[in-house]
C-alpha cells in the first residue's frame, strides 16, 4: 500500500503544480507535455489526478488523526 500512497502523492503534486502554473501564467503543463488538453494521454493524466485527489481527501481524516498523536 505504500507504493499507492507515493503514486497518489505524486499525482496530487502534479495537479497542484499544473493549477498553480495555470493560475499564474495560464500555462497548462499537462497539455503541453501530452499534446493538448483534448489528447487522450492528457485526459488520462487529468483523470488520474482527479482520482488521486479523491483518494487523498478520503485519507485526510487518517492523516489528521495520526498527526494529532
Amino acid at each position: 500500500m505504500k507504493w499507492m500512497g507515493i503514486i497518489v502523492g505524486i499525482l496530487v503534486i502534479v495537479g497542484g503544480l499544473n493549477w498553480g502554473l495555470w493560475g499564474l501564467f495560464q500555462f497548462d503543463l499537462v497539455a503541453a507535455l501530452f499534446g493538448g488538453n483534448d489528447a487522450g494521454l492528457a485526459r488520462i493524466v487529468y483523470s488520474l489526478v482527479g482520482v488521486a485527489a479523491v483518494v487523498m481527501a478520503a485519507l485526510l481524516p487518517r492523516f489528521a488523526k495520526a498527526s494529532a498523536n
